[in-house]
């Protein structure tokens, strides 16, 4: 629904919000495309008419499926949902609605060393505030943009065996309580830390920023050509 960018969600579902005049869901795809990837499927709910017209009318060097997960399924059902189009392989998951430049090859590799069932990409958010260094009333140093308070979160970039749609009972399961805590305590949650860029869109402010840094060629998410 992306409530928090209503000035866009209202007629059109947050992974068709625009990245300078390209949707987000295309960057995520561009991404993992370069690292191999040419099959997607699009677990959809509210305006899916949206993204199924764009992307009959757009042509890829990818296959794109979207598939009507219902407008009021939570995350764990929606990837339930579409467990029996996956063919008992691995295979990746992650978000419409934010942009990385994490090496999908190396979370895939990191993923098949820890023999885990289910693998996520662990980033630090940036700070919300500006951070000063300061000695007896003097600034030492002041920083903008400073990484957050030192806890890893998660960035979504999954990477996942079918056995994980075990963990989700129906529509109504989030993905990031039970199935993830229950992974975790069984031991079969591992996190890939992700040092580099790693930026959401959640906001009007998310957005923007991203756009000014898609203008300015400073965009570290661009990792094809």
């Amino acid at each position: 629904l992306g409530t928090r960018l209503s000035e866009y969600t209202k007629s059109i579902p947050k992974p068709m919000v625009k990245i300078l005049g390209t949707p987000i869901i295309v960057h995520i795809m561009k991404h993992y495309f370069k690292y191999g990837f040419k099959k997607f499927y699009v677990a959809a709910g509210y305006k899916q008419k949206v993204l199924k017209d764009y992307f009959k009318k757009k042509k890829f060097k990818w296959n794109v499926k979207i598939f009507d997960t219902g407008e009021k399924t939570m995350t764990g059902g929606r990837l339930k949902r579409i467990s029996k189009y996956i063919n008992n392989e691995t295979f990746c998951f992650t978000y419409g609605d934010g942009v990385a430049d994490v090496n999908i090859t190396e979370l895939i590799s990191f993923h098949k060393k820890n023999n885990s069932k289910a693998t996520l990409t662990a980033v630090q958010p940036p700070g919300r505030f500006g951070s000063l260094e300061f000695e007896r009333g003097k600034v030492l140093s002041f920083q903008e943009k400073p990484k957050g308070d030192g806890n890893w979160i998660n960035g979504g970039f999954f990477v996942l065996e079918p056995e994980v749609f075990d963990y989700i009972e129906g529509d109504q399961s989030v993905w990031e309580q039970y199935p993830l805590k229950k992974l975790a305590e069984n031991g079969e949650l591992a996190a890939y830390h992700h040092n580099g860029f790693w930026q959401p869109m959640d906001t009007l402010k998310d957005k923007m920023y991203l756009d000014q840094l898609w203008k300015d060629s400073k965009s570290p998410w661009k990792c094809w050509s």
